[in-house]
């Protein structure tokens, strides 16, 4: 199954979720929520094709590295380009050993969270409409 052309924020924070969907929405681009990693994982097993995943690190029922863990050990689910949003002290090497696509730091950025998933899924708008 192709990927389809939505992002896939995953948080245990229904507030960020809600922020994350907000802002992805008004500049055209579909989202699908999970609110955590437990939910993201049965989205995904029911067919759900992200074109990117937004991911937490910090949430009580399947945390992000267990997230991964899981992603990466299903060939089908496994190229799903992955974007970790943690507000914790995580390092670089830790990051780089999750072989994820991107990080980046809570709060997040708008510019920079708009620049992360623009390499992999476009907003509505900049598809072309059928005539």
């Amino acid at each position: 199954m192709t990927p389809s052309n939505y992002v896939l924020a995953v948080d245990d924070d229904p507030d960020i979720l809600l922020a994350f969907k907000d802002v992805l929405e008004l500049e055209g681009h579909r989202v699908l929520l999970a609110r955590g990693g437990r939910e993201a994982l049965e989205l995904l097993r029911h067919g759900a094709r992200p074109s990117v995943i937004l991911l937490d690190l910090m949430m009580p029922d399947v945390n992000g590295w267990e997230f991964r863990d899981r992603q990466l050990a299903d060939a089908s689910l496994a190229p799903i380009p992955v974007v970790v949003i943690s507000g914790q002290g995580v390092s670089a090497r830790e990051v780089a050993a999750l072989g994820v696509d991107d990080y980046l730091r809570k709060p997040v950025d708008v510019e920079q969270l708009l620049g992360a998933i623009s390499r992999y899924v476009l907003a509505e708008q900049e598809h072309p409409q059928p005539v």
